[in-house]
């Protein structure tokens, strides 16, 4: 099966190509083209609608060959450029989820007439009723991402007072004073970094932004966690013990958002930690192998021209002595909104963790969690080498630019 995507993105061809790997069974190619180069056949082409250029008219009007992906505010442009009325949309930004779920459908109606004819009738009700559902969620979306950064101003300023008094500028305070205003100063940068996290995800999928990597200090980023943390760590007479191994100078990362991370983990670490019990911190290098995603998991077919395991980034995992997370909810503890009504939820509604998602994809690293002998683990790694920014695909690592200049062929 041919497919094509018509599109920029390498971020888009890269979620394609996970996509095609895990619902097709049969062969097939994937090749990327921009609008200008000259459009090829197709079995299944998969357009990028940029409004500043025109697009080509391809194969004529079916509408199961086609799959557009428009933003919003592109739509009345689109609709006077394409004539098939019945046209595929899905609004960017899209999601993995929502893109694999129309891509499988597209796929499996590749055969049997009778059944296509059936098949795109209800695709193109399921296309349309999409449509509407995402142009309400961008709206309640938008609202909330207002809403939530007004939040932020104002327990900045608390934040900011407390401060202000704790250091005795406007007069001397007694010990209880003391006592009360440093809970109150940490309970709001609690809310104010509930709010940023909140408002990061309400944006994340449609604002593009790489982070502002520089070569920095993991300790720092780490002693800053460990004091943001400390007073709910203390109140509860938790020990934590921090080591870092050296071997992280070919680290490039964002210091602001790693430390995010490590407080967020931290923050929940503590949450689910008994009193007076134990939080390990453990950084070293670690040879991560990336076809497989998550660390831990098996390669596939090895096809790699090298076999060397030398160390290629850095890993950080953090364990409590907490009650153990239900395997079941491993992997959605940190997905948005996640939450399973229990005394033992790690996902603290989908803020906390999801945030933490978010920021390590962005350093193209990878976080997950697992239950020891000791207690919960979450751990992170972060690559060392951002020289080449691989994509998975068949047990094999290439770049983006390479895969724009060939088809890449998948078998059973």
């Amino acid at each position: 099966m041919d497919i094509l995507l018509v599109s920029e993105d390498r971020e888009l061809y890269r979620v394609c190509l996970e996509i095609l790997d895990e619902i097709l069974q049969q062969p097939w190619t994937l090749s990327a083209a921009s609008a200008d180069d000259a459009i090829s056949h197709a079995d299944l082409c998969i357009w990028d609608y940029q409004a500043e250029g025109a697009l080509p008219n391809y194969g004529g009007g079916s509408s199961s060959k086609h799959l557009y992906l428009v933003s919003r505010k592109d739509l009345p442009e689109f609709r006077r450029q394409v004539a098939v009325a019945e046209a595929h949309i899905l609004l960017k930004p899209v999601t993995p989820v929502t893109l694999a779920a129309f891509l499988g459908f597209a796929v499996s109606s590749r055969g049997d007439d009778h059944l296509r004819e059936d098949r795109d009738e209800i695709l193109q009700c399921l296309v349309q009723t999409n449509l509407t559902l995402q142009e309400y969620d961008q709206d309640r979306t938008s609202f909330l991402a207002r809403a939530v950064h007004d939040f932020r101003a104002p327990l900045t300023a608390l934040s900011g007072y407390c401060g202000l008094m704790l250091d005795e500028s406007f007069g001397p305070i007694n010990g209880a004073q003391r006592e009360v205003l440093g809970r109150m100063r940490h309970s709001a940068q609690r809310l104010s970094r509930m709010a940023s996290a909140m408002f990061q995800l309400s944006i994340a999928r449609h604002v593009k932004k790489r982070p502002a990597f520089e070569r920095g200090d993991l300790r720092e980023c780490l002693d800053q966690a460990l004091h943001e943390i400390a007073p709910f760590a203390d109140e509860r007479r938790i020990t934590i013990t921090p080591e870092l191994e050296p071997g992280e100078e070919g680290l490039l990362f964002e210091p602001g958002q790693i430390e995010q991370v490590l407080i967020n983990i931290l923050d929940n670490a503590c949450k689910f930690t008994p009193k007076a019990g134990a939080i390990e911190i453990r950084g070293y290098p670690f040879f991560w192998e990336r076809r497989c995603g998550q660390p831990g998991m098996l390669p596939g077919v090895e096809r790699r021209r090298s076999v060397s395991q030398e160390p290629n980034s850095y890993r950080i995992d953090i364990t409590d002595s907490g009650a153990p997370i239900p395997s079941e909810h491993l992997d959605a503890i940190f997905e948005e909104y996640a939450s399973y009504s229990d005394g033992r939820d790690r996902s603290g509604g989908g803020l906390g963790l999801a945030i933490c998602r978010l920021i390590v994809t962005q350093h193209d690293g990878c976080v997950w969690a697992e239950n020891t002998d000791l207690g919960p683990r979450f751990s992170i790694v972060l690559p060392l080498d951002r020289s080449c920014i691989p994509v998975r695909h068949a047990g094999e690592n290439v770049t983006f630019e390479k895969l724009r200049r060939i088809n890449v062929h998948a078998a059973v």
